[in-house]
């Protein structure tokens, strides 16, 4: 019979040989790209040219740059938006199609529909609809005796504008998951609900929220490290217009910008890296916040 030290090494050098390839891969296409980002950040760099060291200057310009506070300003009023309304949404149709008898599969195949369909897509269709002249949304709100809204072209209405497409074409794929877990619920809970005299808002409240808990905790996450990132919509959509200071321009944009339009690769490595940075400071807050509600039996 094997040694206790050699059945030890045996059993994990077999799961290193299972994640090596995910490690390689990870190493590659992420840890490697976010180095290189990081060293950029520090270089006055060129495409066709050798690359010179120029310290923390990048970072100081992107940090004094007026551009940059109001993406990040911008950014954080999109995911404030998006999460107010894209976040209970999902649940209540989760909630809505669960408690539905038939039909549950037409419903689930509606609401997913717009998660397949390309980013690109979406954006020439909802700019159809956000049309001033002939879009569907200003001819409802005529029909109803509303004036006209410039949706895109509003500096008040730019923003919502983008969080209302974002979350039609989202919402599916997190309804599914809240979906999933209300469905793993065993049955005899309601069941002994229903016997004590519960209706459904206080079998909703004691039973299928505290359900619900521990997938919107990861939800919530994934939604606001997202949003954070948000680039498509604006881009597709606005460029980051309209008004001055530009009422959609968000961090990614702007990096993207630095790159792709200034050609200051140094200062795009700059923002991606402090953005980077701020991203995994959510993560680890959000993770304490989740362990300490947790041992305080916040989480039910």
């Amino acid at each position: 019979m094997s040694s206790p030290s050699k059945l030890f090494r045996r059993r994990h050098l077999t799961g290193l040989a299972f994640v090596a390839p995910a490690l390689i891969l990870f190493a590659v296409f992420a840890a490697t790209p976010i180095v290189r980002t990081f060293i950029i950040g520090f270089q006055d760099y060129k495409v066709v040219q050798d690359a010179e060291f120029v310290g923390f200057a990048n970072f100081e310009r992107v940090t004094t740059d007026p551009y940059f506070a109001q993406a990040w300003k911008n950014t954080a009023y999109f995911a404030l938006l998006a999460l107010l309304l894209g976040f209970p949404i999902p649940i209540a149709l989760a909630v809505m199609i669960n408690e539905i008898r038939t039909g549950q599969g037409y419903l689930r195949l509606a609401y997913y529909l717009p998660v397949v369909l390309p980013i690109v897509v979406v954006a020439l269709m909802w700019e159809r609809f956000y049309d001033v002249e002939n879009g569907l949304f200003n001819a409802a709100l005529g029909a109803i005796g509303i004036g006209p809204c410039k949706w895109l072209n509003s500096e008040a209405w730019a923003m919502p504008s983008l969080v209302f497409m974002a979350t039609w074409k989202g919402m599916g794929a997190t309804m599914l998951i809240y979906l999933a877990a209300l469905q793993s619920l065993s049955g005899e809970l309601y069941e002994a609900a229903e016997i004590d005299g519960a209706g459904i808002t206080q079998r909703l409240r004691h039973v299928t929220l505290p359900h619900l808990v521990p997938h919107m905790q990861i939800i919530l996450i994934l939604q606001l490290l997202g949003t954070l990132q948000v680039f498509l919509e604006p881009f597709l959509l606005t460029n980051g217009g309209p008004g001055e200071p530009p009422r959609t321009l968000t961090v990614l944009l702007q990096i993207y910008r630095y790159a792709f339009e200034d050609w200051q690769l140094g200062w795009a490595a700059a923002a991606g890296f402090i953005l980077f940075v701020v991203l995994v400071m959510v993560a680890l807050f959000q993770r304490w916040l989740s362990q300490r509600l947790g041992a305080e039996g916040g989480l039910g």
